[in-house]
């Protein structure tokens, strides 16, 4: 997948493509749904499938302080659409400028003479443009006008009812739900990041842990999880390891900011500054204070005990499968 960070002066081989405009944050079933309905429209127009999103995410630009909340940094969604069989992933910059964009605008400069689309597909409530004014009916008003054409997806929902929605799978992980989040992103949700080095004290309690900081991501429900792990090395299959994790701030400890710290069964070698993939299969249990060190010892053994049991529960699954 090619990755460009400007609509302008592209090569041509980069021009001409359909077009799936979204923020893609999780890059979930309802995405996915929009992303074949593009590659349908691509193949018999012998075009690439291309998509388009925005960085920083709109609301962490208009609303800065705001907690951490995404479910895919942008390293995190680019491998994702790239696994998905996106050709082309035209990130623009989402900055003063930009956000006061004329919708027209954004039309004509950006995907007519920038992108030279072939053909444009949303889902069905995108916005765009200064103060959102440009919708799907500007776009297929636009798009008679300059000859490209435009699919507007409609509301899709899981067998449950719900509907896809970033919205919604943040809520399941902020409550401690996240078999409902990987029902609707149709795998595990995901924590990635660098190991970093700790305070070692794991190591002390026979449990050393794999510390990651949470940066960007979405801060789930503090505690403990039933989590599968692999090292990343960008290249060559992914060995997952089954193992327990705690979120949070270590009550015991208080630590400064929340960790992601992760103990894999079975495993030895030298995690530090290799890059994790954790997923969070099953969540066990709140984030607790014990009155000694024996107190927690146990309940890390009980842990690990429930983690295993929950994993047998549910199965490896794979980023283009759904649960």
């Amino acid at each position: 997948m090619q990755i460009f960070r400007h609509h302008y002066e592209l090569p041509p081989a980069a021009r001409g493509s359909v077009v799936a405009i979204g923020n893609f944050d999780g890059v979930h079933r309802g995405h996915r749904i929009v992303l074949d309905e593009a590659r349908a429209i691509a193949g018999p127009l012998g075009a690439r499938l291309a998509v388009m999103s925005f960085e920083p995410h709109p609301r962490s630009f208009f609303r800065p302080d705001d907690p951490p909340f995404r479910l895919s940094p942008f390293r995190i969604r680019a491998r994702l659409l790239d696994e998905l069989g996106v050709d082309l992933h035209f990130v623009l910059p989402f900055d003063e400028a930009f956000s006061k964009q004329p919708a027209e605008d954004f039309i004509t400069e950006v995907l007519v003479k920038g992108l030279g689309v072939q053909h444009v597909v949303v889902g069905y409530d995108f916005c765009f443009g200064r103060k959102r004014a440009g919708n799907a009916d500007m776009l297929l008003a636009f798009g008679r006008q300059h000859d490209f054409g435009v699919t507007a997806v409609a509301k899709a929902t899981a067998p449950s009812g719900l509907i896809f929605s970033s919205s919604t799978i943040r809520d399941h992980l902020r409550a401690g739900r996240p078999r409902d989040a990987a029902a609707l992103l149709g795998r595990d949700w995901e924590i990635e990041g660098r190991v970093e080095a700790g305070d070692r004290r794991g190591r002390t309690l026979g449990y050393p842990t794999a510390n990651i900081e949470l940066g960007e991501y979405l801060r789930p429900a503090f505690g403990v999880y039933a989590v599968r792990a692999a090292i990343d090395t960008g290249h060559g299959p992914l060995a997952w390891h089954d193992g327990v994790a705690n979120i949070g701030i270590r009550p015991m400890y208080e630590s400064p900011r929340p960790l992601l710290e992760v103990f894999l069964f079975d495993f030895s070698g030298d995690l530090y500054g290799k890059y994790l993939r954790v997923a969070l299969v099953e969540y066990l249990r709140g984030e607790a204070r014990f009155d000694t060190v024996e107190a927690l010892i146990a309940q890390m053994d009980r842990d690990c005990s429930d983690a295993r049991a929950a994993l047998e529960r549910h199965p490896v699954q794979t980023t283009g499968t759904d649960l």
